[in-house]
């Protein structure tokens, strides 16, 4: 079988982690299809084909776009492929024949989120018409839909009426350039001396960074708040936010990271702050967990459903709940995740494992 995966957004976050995890563990595990990866420019030089049965194909085509709709559609025919898989959202309705598409979350559905929110009003409704469009036509016409939790199952099922049976959860993993970090802690020095809440991620409205900066206001203690994520319209926008609140001195906007700086990060902080209204898993929320660090999120199904009793949760948006446990933690009064719990926990999110399932589901289409 000849598989086309459109890794457009590889050296993205989030979806970026999956795609790039997803092709490594496709490398060592495959050893009877032949792949096709579709890259942009930037990322074309440096993927690496291990074998013959793998190709790399340019597709300097921009995603959440006209352009996506009607030149993917015309690459992945021209190589003549048996089966696609979209690792996002952004299926090419007008591609005739089988695909997989990946969700990770219907998040998009359901706030003003992403970078359209910078269109003027109108504008970003009708696009978001357009994601309506692209999920319900491309789900219903997809061979088969991978989803990152039974939380987004349970969504896809209920917005989009989808049998349950078409539906294939295959939970993320911790990388291990992550991971082994805790073995190596005593060698390296934290990035940031004094002590600070973690915040790893987009600051997108769902995000819901609000009740994290209003929340962290009202500490005494000398704690900083440190943002992880690219700097964009909508970490520009919290700057103004966090400026007006007067705590621009305690938090820190630290932009992008490498593994080895995330891991440092997740390895000296109090805690990580995961304040979403909505997510489909919430990778930071285990890569944290993996090194050791507590974590303190949203009381939101897919948290419930990865984290287990291995967080300490907090109802959405309330900023009083959430300022409680950020001073209790900033006295001690967090306790740190228990390593033999995690452990258990963890090891149902494994890379292997969601290429493994991910490789069924593709020998498991039918072509009729």
């Amino acid at each position: 079988m000849k598989i086309g995966i459109d890794a457009r957004l590889i050296q993205e976050t989030g979806v970026g982690r999956y795609i790039r995890n997803l092709i490594d563990q496709l490398k060592k595990l495959d050893v009877k299809n032949e792949y096709v990866v579709f890259l942009t420019q930037d990322a074309f030089d440096s993927f690496i084909t291990p074998n013959t049965r793998w190709q790399k194909r340019l597709a300097n085509v921009r995603w959440h776009s006209l352009s996506e709709q009607i030149v993917m559609p015309f690459l992945f025919l021209r190589e003549q492929l048996d089966l696609v898989h979209i690792p996002y959202f952004n299926v090419p309705i007008l591609y005739p024949k089988a695909f997989v598409v990946t969700i990770h979350d219907l998040t998009i559905l359901h706030f003003n989120t992403g970078l359209a929110t910078t269109l003027p009003w109108l504008f970003y409704q009708l696009r978001r018409l357009g994601y309506w469009l692209v999920h319900a036509v491309g789900l219903g016409r997809a061979k088969s839909i991978l989803t990152v939790s039974n939380a987004t199952k349970q969504e896809l099922m209920d917005h989009f009426h989808i049998d349950a049976n078409k539906i294939v959860v295959t939970y993320e993993g911790v990388d291990t350039k992550i991971s082994n970090f805790k073995f190596q802690i005593s060698n390296k020095k934290p990035i940031i001396f004094e002590s600070y809440f973690l915040y790893v991620g987009n600051a997108y409205p769902h995000k819901d960074l609000q009740t994290l900066v209003i929340a962290f206001k009202s500490l005494i203690e000398k704690a900083k708040l440190v943002l992880v994520g690219k700097d964009d319209f909508f970490y520009r926008r919290l700057r103004k936010e966090v400026k007006q609140l007067g705590i621009s001195d305690r938090v820190i906007f630290f932009g992008e990271v490498s593994d080895e700086q995330l891991a440092n990060l997740y390895a000296h902080a109090v805690a990580l702050v995961f304040p979403s209204k909505m997510e489909g898993f919430g990778l930071p929320a285990i890569e944290a967990l993996s090194i050791g660090c507590p974590v303190i999120a949203s009381d939101i199904p897919a948290f419930r459903e990865i984290l287990g009793d291995n967080a300490v949760f907090f109802p959405v948006g309330k900023v009083d709940a959430l300022a409680k446990l950020l001073i209790g933690a900033s006295i001690g009064d967090l306790v740190k995740p228990e390593a033999q719990k995690v452990a258990a926990r963890l090891s149902s999110f494994q890379w292997p494992a969601l290429a493994r399932a991910t490789l069924k589901a593709y020998e498991g289409v039918s072509f009729h």
